[in-house]
């Protein structure tokens, strides 16, 4: 009998057709290797509360209503939850038992500082994804409010500013996803490519969707070789920005759907994830701390003490604030 690999690369799904079926020599080393990469870079930029208060110093406080407040709190309190149940998970003997909800519960921490900081921000608090993405972006990368290694992005995906802006990431260092990253160097590599990985991947997506379009339609081509279909198409794409959030989203995805097989099958996972729960709570704590940083510096340290004073006295999880946000 065939390996399961095998029928799906032959055959493929009901959703995916054989040549949509990912390679396994590349889907499972990139999810472990850009998460070792991310590791790496938040340890060398030395992420940490401390180190977020002082990036975020000059962060005006605001009189945050109630509601406003509460959800700033809730939200991280979330994040907290998931980094409990990542370190919880670590102690999981095989880590492929637990991969693929690690990387749902990392990107649920992630969503939630980040919703955090978008609502201490603006008190909104936006109801999908995407959106939640999509004003992140704005209002912390572009803004230069995001620390280093979550403030690199990519302002559209045409492909000549794609080209033009992996020139500064790149120039990092050089690291493929399919190697383990062993250095600071390698691992800047490995953030380039999730990043250029990650828009080639949105733009496949976009341009599929265009074809569907009443503009495309009426141009009656098949492709985006004239120009008028590259107007059409670049129309969109020139909207379009990548950074941090949206990569998590994707990597969630991947892990749920696309890629989910190679984390749950083939004997030598177990050995290649070994340090892969380990490597998803550094970078959460890291996004964590930043996060709080800026909350806290909005709602002023008289809220913020008063926060963890009560987390502290009636949290539920094992894990205490302050080995986070202190």
């Amino acid at each position: 009998m065939k390996s399961l690999y095998a029928r799906m690369r032959e055959h493929g799904t009901l959703t995916e057709a054989p040549d949509d079926i990912p390679d396994s020599t590349f889907a499972l080393p990139s999810t472990l290797n850009w998460m070792k990469a991310e590791a790496i870079l938040v340890a060398d930029c030395d992420i940490n509360f401390s180190s977020a208060k002082a990036f975020y110093s000059k962060v005006q406080r605001k009189d945050l209503s109630e509601p406003q407040l509460n959800s700033v709190l809730e939200q991280l309190l979330f994040s907290l939850n998931q980094i409990a149940a990542l370190k919880g998970m670590a102690l999981v003997p095989n880590k492929a038992d637990v991969a693929r909800v690690g990387i749902v519960t990392w990107y649920y921490g992630i969503y939630g500082a980040a919703s955090a900081m978008i609502a201490a921000a603006d008190g909104s608090f936006p109801e999908t994804h995407s959106s939640t993405a999509r004003q992140w972006d704005a209002q912390f990368v572009v803004s230069s409010l995001a620390m280093r290694p979550f403030n690199d992005r990519l302002s559209s995906l045409i492909s000549s500013t794609v080209d033009d802006e992996l020139i500064r990431p790149r120039s990092r260092g050089k690291g493929k996803l399919t190697i383990v990253p062993a250095t600071v160097e390698q691992a800047w590599g490995c953030h380039a490519e999730y990043l250029s990985g990650t828009a080639k991947w949105e733009k496949e997506r976009l341009e599929l969707q265009i074809r569907k379009s009443t503009d495309f339609i009426a141009l009656e081509v098949v492709n985006f070789r004239t120009r008028a279909a590259q107007e059409v198409r670049d129309k969109t794409l020139g909207k379009k920005s990548i950074s941090f959030l949206h990569e998590a989203s994707r990597y969630r995805g991947k892990a749920n759907y696309r890629d989910a097989i190679y984390l749950a099958y083939g004997s030598g996972v177990p050995t290649l994830a070994n340090d892969f729960m380990g490597d998803l709570t550094i970078v959460l704590t890291a996004f964590s701390a930043m996060a709080a940083g800026y909350c806290s510096a909005r709602m002023g340290r008289e809220r913020w003490q008063e926060f963890i004073d009560d987390l502290e006295k009636n949290r539920a999880i094992s894990l205490s604030p302050l080995e986070v946000w202190s």
